[in-house]
């Protein structure tokens, strides 16, 4: 079973992402690129708690600026959501990454599909230029501070 190298302080955040038809491809299983868009959507459940509804760093300007990801087995099509697991890996001081850990939450054993990180940058839509983090998303953040990601490569 993999875990969390350095696991998070207490246990990660976990999301329950549906899977979409379309998310298919011609194999019968779930698309490589959809992978990003299940890390997406489990991010968007995430900062709402993380961060709050009034003041949702969404909102305010994130963008990805790197994924790193390694498929463990393929997933099928099915209609259970896939349970992602989360945590903050790296706070700077102008940007944040996540790690991820994407399981089927009724198998046996580890059930693991994937591992990924995420490097997101702050950013000012308005001036359209980087921004610093703001001592209140540093706390938010601290809160879900875990290891990195339990990538292979990292070994």
């Amino acid at each position: 079973m993999t875990e969390p190298s350095g696991a998070a302080r207490s246990q990660p955040y976990a999301a329950s992402v549906a899977l979409r038809w379309s998310d298919m491809d011609a194999y019968a299983h779930i698309n490589n690129v959809q992978f990003l868009r299940l890390l997406e959507d489990a991010r968007v459940i995430a900062f709402r708690d993380w961060f709050g509804q009034d003041r949702a760093l969404l909102d305010e300007g994130v963008l990805v600026s790197r994924h790193e990801i390694e498929y463990r087995r393929p997933l099928g099509f099915r209609a259970a959501p896939v349970r992602i697991e989360m945590w903050v890996s790296r706070v700077g001081g102008a940007g944040f990454d996540v790690a991820y850990v994407v399981r089927d939450p009724e198998e046996v054993g580890d059930g693991l599909y994937a591992v990924a990180e995420t490097e997101l940058a702050l950013y000012d839509f308005t001036s359209g230029r980087p921004r610093r983090m703001r001592p209140d998303e540093r706390e938010s953040l601290a809160a879900h501070l875990g290891g990195r990601a339990p990538l292979r490569r990292r070994r």
